[in-house]
């Protein structure tokens, strides 16, 4: 019997303008259950949802009130490991400071 080798799955990051333009896009990529769960791993892929990132802030160390709220970056954000779905292409984006990263198979505890 032979497997299949797939290609190295490599990570992307991917923000879509808004929730709903994400998920009508892992729905078509067959990213949901029909319960519209998402489907996080399989032999092929990973799935990251991250959602919406907020970046600063100061809070009150004693009451912990926000003092500076924190600022929301723009979009909704995913980060995803595969072979890229169709249409895709125009949400991937190179952040210089990822919210959420992989661990990679050499990281120490």
């Amino acid at each position: 019997m032979t497997e299949e080798l797939l290609a190295p799955l490599v990570p992307t990051f991917f923000r879509f303008p808004d929730e709903a333009t994400g998920i009508a896009a892992l729905d078509e990529a067959g990213l949901l259950t029909e319960d519209g769960e998402f489907i996080t791993s399989s032999h092929t892929h990973a799935l990251d949802v991250v959602g919406l990132i907020y970046r600063g802030g100061e809070w009150n160390p004693e009451t912990g009130e926000v003092v500076v709220p924190p600022t929301l970056l723009d979009g909704w954000h995913v980060n995803y490991k595969g072979e890229l779905p169709d249409g895709w292409e125009a949400y991937v984006v190179y952040p210089q400071n990822p919210a959420r990263v992989w661990a990679s198979a050499g990281a120490t505890r």
